[in-house]
C-alpha cells in the first residue's frame, strides 16, 4: 500500500495534502481523482493518486462523533 494523505484544502490549482506523519505537501489538483474533496483520504502509489472511499467515510464518521460530543458538552 502506498502513502496515505488527507486533503487539507485547495488553493487555486493546487491541493494541500497532510501525510500521516503530519507533514504537508502540495500537488496539482489535476493529479487527484475528480471526486476528491477537502477531507478525502487519497493514497499515492505507482505515481498516481486514488481515493480511499472506506478511509474517507471512517474519518468523516470520527469527525462527526467528535463534533457531536463537543456540542453535547457545551450545551447548557
Amino acid at each position: 500500500m502506498g502513502m496515505r494523505y488527507v486533503i487539507d484544502r485547495f488553493e487555486g490549482r493546487f491541493a494541500v495534502l497532510e501525510a500521516e506523519n503530519g507533514e504537508f505537501t502540495g500537488v496539482e489538483r489535476a493529479r487527484l481523482p475528480d471526486q476528491a474533496q477537502e477531507g478525502s483520504v487519497v493514497v499515492h502509489e505507482l505515481g498516481s493518486f486514488r481515493l480511499d472511499q472506506q478511509a474517507t467515510q471512517e474519518r468523516r464518521a470520527q469527525m462527526r462523533e467528535k463534533l457531536d460530543a463537543l456540542w453535547k458538552r457545551e450545551s447548557p
